[in-house]
């Protein structure tokens, strides 16, 4: 009787070591706290300053970006927001605006050689870009400027629905 617990209990264990290796890294990255809390932290400072908006450009690490708001507070070259998240929460934090077919870091804290990744882009062939352009968030493993990150990203939509930018935390790994 206690042997064919204890095979019962090896199997189980066995399957679950098993099992999860297949899953995929967004799952365990959209149940990861941590990207959560952070998501949550971010959005919730933007949207206190009120509705997001693009209006016009800015120039941002010598590129041209479009003028990502909240409410009338202008996220290009900002990074009160990023800062206090990461502060909080750890890892990186990032707002994209859309700039023509592009989302470019507008206010970040993603590094950079001796500084900030900001006036960069998205990549455009990457594995979060198919999601944010249907709408949905991205969880998941990205390699971003070289350094493998565990990412959530999610689409700012404006009062009209459209996606305007996106909201970026993540975790080196």
């Amino acid at each position: 009787m206690f042997s064919k617990r204890l095979i019962a209990k090896a199997f189980t264990a066995g399957f679950l070591i098993v099992a999860t290796a297949w899953i995929p890294t967004s799952v365990l990255a959209q149940n990861d706290p941590k990207i959560s809390k952070a998501m949550s932290d971010l959005k919730a400072a933007t949207e206190k300053l009120g509705p997001p908006k693009l209006e016009g450009t800015d120039p941002v690490s010598g590129r041209n970006a479009s003028a990502l708001y909240f409410g009338k507070t202008r996220m290009n070259n900002d990074f009160t927001i990023v800062d206090a998240v990461v502060k909080a929460d750890g890892g990186t934090a990032t707002l994209f605006a859309k700039t023509g077919d592009d989302y470019v870091r507008v206010s970040t804290n993603v590094p950079k050689g001796a500084g900030r990744a900001t006036g960069t882009t998205l990549d455009p062939k990457g594995p979060v870009i198919a999601d944010i352009k249907a709408g949905k968030p991205f969880n998941g493993d990205v390699s971003i400027l070289g350094t493998q990150y565990t990412t959530g990203y999610e689409p700012i939509k404006d009062s009209a629905g459209k996606i305007i930018g996106i909201w970026y935390v993540g975790y080196k790994k």
